[in-house]
């Protein structure tokens, strides 16, 4: 089993910037056999795919709409993972989830997720 708590989410205005945080119950033993994801459910709609870091924090991804916005990272000494969100506009507003999937296994966690609303 493993617990992640996301935090960080709130009300920002359009243009301002927030920094999500994925606290990890992983260990300094386990953290590195892990990849992470960010998700995003806006109100109405389904659960994208926003960010991906690798288990080795060496590659990421992100979709089209965060390019060049948001930043996705992973901070071992925390065994936490990150988003950093620059220039929110009102399409970024929704529940941001953490996910985490353990490389060469099916198992996957799910964190119950932070909100954000971009709105003036």
């Amino acid at each position: 089993q493993v617990q992640l708590v996301e935090s960080g989410g709130g009300l920002v205005q359009p243009g301002g910037s927030l920094r999500l945080t994925c606290a990890t119950s992983l260990s300094e033993f386990t953290f590195n056999n892990y990849g992470f994801d960010w998700y995003r459910q806006a109100p109405g709609k389904e659960r994208d795919l926003v960010a991906h870091i690798s288990s080795g924090g060496d590659r990421t991804n992100y979709a089209d709409s965060v390019k060049g916005r948001f930043v996705i990272s992973r901070e071992f000494a925390e065994r936490s993972v990150y988003l950093q969100m620059n220039s929110l506009i009102p399409e970024d507003t929704g529940m941001y989830y953490c996910h985490a999937k353990r490389r060469f296994s099916s198992s996957y966690w799910w964190g119950s997720g932070t909100l954000v609303t971009v709105s003036a």
